[in-house]
């Protein structure tokens, strides 16, 4: 494996140089930004290059924030923090004990503390005392078990489909076929409306934060009696017939606590297309999406998916470079395919077991499409 160290080095010098050889020692390697060569590329650039290539992402808490650069208005280690977060990466956290933060520090650190899904948390005081802890976590990701637990439900959830709504968002009324990803947490009290407006004023920010929407793309918020809606409009393409990969529609958080995640799926002159190939992506990328909102509380989650189909979407390849001659057309104007939400799934499935939980959803959905049989 490639673990990368993340942290700001003062403060946190003997245990950033006591990892490297812990790591090599245990067979795997060791990345830090100490041991990058010299590069046209710059140093913040080369951090997340080397980190996104890295299979763990290892974070050491001590006392000092680092160097804020002015393009993100974060130290490095926070960057890091966030592109781990939304690429699903293992994260092993350590906080350092009996030591001053400083109040940027002690924010981040807060923000770390939060975030439950998929990420182990540990403290330590003394050099050994951090190398021992993460030698047994090396170890327990070496068996490479499963994040992912699932239980079957006795009661069917009670999940917002919106996928039949008109007016719920103008491509959907555009013959512009859409996904639509939902995550219920289970036993949640939900959110009371002081909550949801707070989670209302910090919805477009932790949308940004996640860098899967550019920040000169104008978002518009909305709010009902239920929920919080942010909407994303759609990119332009080239001409009316290029090929046009799935993009994020609309995020819409219910008082429920369900978060629902609407994007199109790719399109062509031909029609929208409902990839085999693709669509485990574009959910995985969705699931992970999600997680990085920083929303969803620990316990278990229930996933689901659908898609609102009509008569120019077919089960098919395709190809971002170039626009189809042909295509299986489905005789009905109008069909819906959902999954069955018939068990829950421990958080996990919202960062590192994501790709795992995509798979089922995306076959089931296929399945269901008439052009598939």
């Amino acid at each position: 494996m490639k673990i990368f160290i993340s942290s700001a080095r003062r403060g946190l010098e003997e245990e950033r140089d006591s990892l490297k050889g812990l790591i090599s020692a245990l067979g795997h390697t060791p990345v830090r930004f100490e041991d990058f060569s010299a590069q046209t590329t710059p140093s913040r650039e080369a951090c997340l290059e080397a980190l996104a290539s890295a299979d763990v992402c290892l974070f050491l808490l001590g006392p000092k924030y680092g160097h804020v650069f002015p393009e993100t208005g974060q130290s490095a280690t926070h960057d890091e923090w966030v592109a781990a977060q939304v690429a699903g990466m293992n994260r092993l956290v350590y906080r350092k004990l009996e030591v001053e933060f400083e109040p940027a520090q002690l924010e981040f650190t807060r923000i770390v503390q939060a975030y439950a899904t998929g990420v182990f948390r540990d403290s330590f005081t003394t050099t050994s005392e951090l190398q021992t802890k993460v030698v047994q976590k090396i170890k327990e990701l070496e068996v490479g078990t499963s994040p992912l637990a699932f239980t079957k439900l006795t009661v069917p959830p009670d999940i917002s489909w919106t996928l039949e709504t008109k007016g719920i968002n103008p491509l959907a009324d555009n013959n512009v076929t859409l996904l639509e990803l939902h995550v219920l947490p289970l036993g949640f009290a939900g959110h009371s409306d002081r909550e949801l407006e707070q989670f209302g004023a910090s919805l477009v920010d932790r949308i940004r934060t996640t860098g899967l929407v550019k920040g000169d793309v104008a978002l518009s918020l909305s709010r009902s009696r239920d929920h919080v809606a942010v909407g994303v409009p759609s990119g332009r393409p080239r001409s009316w017939d290029a090929p046009q990969p799935g993009e994020l529609a609309e995020v819409r958080l219910y008082k429920t606590g369900q978060i629902s995640a609407r994007a199109t799926l790719p399109r062509d002159g031909l029609g929208s297309i409902l990839d085999p190939e693709v669509l485990p992506h574009q959910i995985t990328g969705l699931l992970k999406f999600i997680g990085a909102l920083n929303i969803v509380q620990p316990g278990q989650i229930v996933v689901a998916a659908g898609v609102s189909c009509n008569s120019q979407t077919s089960v098919d390849r395709f190809n971002p470079h170039q626009s189809r001659r042909s295509a299986q057309m489905s005789h009905l104007s109008n069909l819906t395919l959902r999954t069955e939400a018939d068990e829950s799934v421990t958080l996990a499935a919202l960062g590192t077991g994501a790709k795992e939980v995509a798979g089922p959803l995306s076959r089931a959905l296929v399945r269901q499409h008439p052009s598939a049989r």
